[in-house]
This record gives C-alpha cells, sequence and structure tokens, in this order.
C-alpha cells in the first residue's frame, strides 16, 4: 500500500497483477475517485489515510482469469481489455 500511495501523489501508473473476480475494498476510493478538496490540495482517502491526488496517476489491473466477472459496479467504472490469444489466432 506504501507504493500505492506513493504513485498516487506523485502521478505514476501503478500495476496489480493477478487480481481475482473480488478486489480489496481500499481501492474502492480509487476506482470510483472519491476526491476531495482542502483548501489548495486535491485529496483521497485510502483506508485511514489521507493523500494527496495527482491527476497523472493511472491504475492498471491484470488478471489470469480466462473470463473475469465484475460486480456491475466497478464494471461501470473501469475499461476492460481482453487480450486473450488463442492457438487459431496465433497461427493465423
Amino acid at each position: 500500500m506504501k507504493i500505492l500511495e506513493t504513485c498516487i501523489q506523485y502521478g505514476q501508473p501503478f500495476l496489480l497483477e493477478n487480481i481475482k473476480n473480488e478486489l480489496d475494498p481500499m481501492l474502492e476510493s480509487i476506482l470510483y475517485k472519491k476526491l476531495y478538496k482542502k483548501g489548495a490540495n486535491t485529496l483521497i482517502k485510502l483506508g485511514d489515510v489521507e493523500i494527496n491526488y495527482n491527476v497523472e496517476f493511472k491504475l492498471f489491473m491484470t488478471t489470469d482469469l480466462p473470463n473475469p466477472h465484475y460486480l456491475p459496479e466497478i464494471a461501470t467504472k473501469i475499461n476492460l481489455i481482453n487480450f486473450t490469444l488463442t492457438n487459431l489466432g496465433l497461427e493465423e
């Protein structure tokens, strides 16, 4: 989580690998972009920690599941890209 916090503060991309159908509830504020202003700073709350949010931050998630199913609330907030390769596709 410390690495994630640093990436959010400095606007660096963050990659979560091998996620499953259920996501950590701490990611909810990032997925829903629950941002708020305090003075001149834009903040986001991760768990019980408030951190500065840089608009350049990007979150990428990968899974090895062939056909992942996420809750509708989450599915509407993410872009799901299927990069599945088949043997037939590789032969072509």
